[in-house]
């Protein structure tokens, strides 16, 4: 059933409201106001039945704490439990009184992000760059001149050895076979810990041939639990048979093998060598950031999967920015790991970062500089956003928790905004206060002298 249209609570004559107690000229406070709550609540009410089971949780709440979750980098958990003790977080979500406990399960977040999808997270993304627009920080001279690039989100998996892939795939076959009552001959337990162990102190103690002979073992174990398991299963339904599909790709994969399985709950992360010195490999997924130029709004974020060549994700990354500001795109600007697509994007003015020569003029020459301005954007968007390490499941999970990334940056610009905005209000009223003192005394002493 669709959700209220407020979070509105009942009115209690023993409460004092929130907007009573809190400061209204607080940061959080402005942001809130200028958030069109209503559009988001009709984008997201086709996502649920109009008179079928029990009402759904209000969108304004749920929208509010994904924003609070992806602006101060906080998990399901932690967004919740600083809810019920912050009351400009309740004033946020659309709360009229302040509430003493949780209004929700963390696992409820996870369930409507599942609703919506990567295409509601879009919606979201659209709303920042509306209240920019709205308060006249983005304008259409922003998108004249944009920034490309691409980076790497790391998906929260250990980092994969063959001899961890080995004994933790034959670990779960183990469970499920159990699960099904499958009697296996021997599940190898003892033995497989035993030898995991060993293969740790070999490396350590630089034996490799020892320590290579660990890891045949445990591929041996593997390859006899999954061999038993085939023979013995009557019926072997979808759940298993996925398993099984992972564990034998994980079994006869080779060093040098492309599409390799890296994590058994995330089959779907990619090894990517981005040539940084201190991170030879990452493993994740290739995410395309659009920003603009001038004051490097984030306007465009999408996840890739298949580790595409940075050139051909740039085409959709524009697609996207277009879409969310509802503006064309103007000049472009990328790094040299986009050489290659200026000729397939005829109807599109792409210019490659390179270096500066005394042909150009002095603008051109200043917004090829501006380029690298959108490092440090994906170095925020990873370090205060979430977008480091995604603990979101699957592929659908690595776009959403992307896009939430570029949600919770322009947010942050926008509070500094507003901020700005009170403190400038301030020092001009304390300004304004010591002139008008200083004309009155000004006044004072100059009587007795007139008379």
């Amino acid at each position: 059933m669709k959700p209220k249209r407020t979070a509105k609570q009942e009115l209690n004559l023993f409460q004092s409201r929130l907007d009573q107690i809190i400061n209204m000229d607080h940061a959080l406070v402005k942001l809130a106001n200028e958030i069109e709550w209503s559009t988001l609540e009709e984008k997201f009410g086709k996502f649920y039945e109009e008179r079928m089971g029990r009402p759904a949780l209000p969108t304004r709440l749920m929208v509010g704490l994904h924003y609070l979750k992806a602006m101060f980098n906080e998990s399901d958990e932690s967004v919740v439990d600083r809810f019920v003790e912050n009351p400009y977080w309740q004033y946020f979500c659309g709360y009229e009184f302040f509430l003493h406990e949780a209004p929700l399960d963390p696992t409820s977040l996870v369930k409507w992000r599942n609703r919506i999808g990567a295409d509601g997270a879009e919606k979201m993304l659209k709303e920042t760059v509306e209240v920019a627009k709205k308060t006249k920080q983005i304008r259409p001279q922003e998108m004249n001149r944009i920034n490309v690039d691409t980076t790497v989100q790391e998906k929260a998996i250990a980092y994969p050895t063959d001899a961890e892939l080995y004994c933790k795939m034959r670990q779960k076959l183990v469970d499920e076979a159990q699960e099904r009552g499958i009697c296996l001959r021997q599940t190898y337990d003892r033995v497989g810990k035993k030898a995991l162990v060993m293969q740790y102190r070999y490396r350590h103690a630089r034996q490799m041939k020892k320590a290579k002979r660990e890891v045949r073992r445990l591929k041996t174990y593997l390859g006899r639990v999954m061999r038993d398991i085939e023979r013995k299963a009557l019926h072997i339904d979808e759940a298993l048979k996925a398993k099984l599909a992972i564990a034998r790709r994980i079994f006869t994969q080779k060093r040098d093998d492309s599409n390799k399985v890296y994590s058994i709950h995330a089959p779907e992360v990619e090894c990517i060598a981005k040539g940084k010195a201190h991170k030879k490999y990452e493993f994740g997924c290739k995410v395309s950031v659009v920003s603009t130029s001038r004051n490097n709004w984030v306007i465009g974020v999408q996840a890739h999967h298949g580790n595409p060549y940075d050139g051909h994700t740039l085409e959709s990354a524009l697609a996207q920015a277009e879409q969310i500001t509802e503006m064309k795109c103007g000049d472009v600007y990328c790094d040299r790991g986009y050489r290659g697509v200026i000729k397939a994007l005829r109807d599109r003015s792409v210019t490659i970062a390179h270096k500066v020569s005394g042909l150009l003029s002095k603008w051109e020459r200043k917004w090829i500089k501006r380029r690298s301005a959108i490092e440090p954007i994906v170095g925020h968007m990873k370090q205060d956003n979430g977008m480091e390490r995604n603990h979101l499941l699957g592929k659908e999970g690595d776009k959403i928790n992307a896009v939430l990334a570029g949600c919770g940056f322009n947010l942050r610009k926008l509070l500094r905004v507003f901020f700005c905005h009170i403190f400038r209000r301030l020092v001009f009223g304390l300004i304004e206060r010591i002139h008008s003192n200083k004309t009155t005394l000004a006044t004072d002493v100059s009587l007795p002298l007139a008379a």
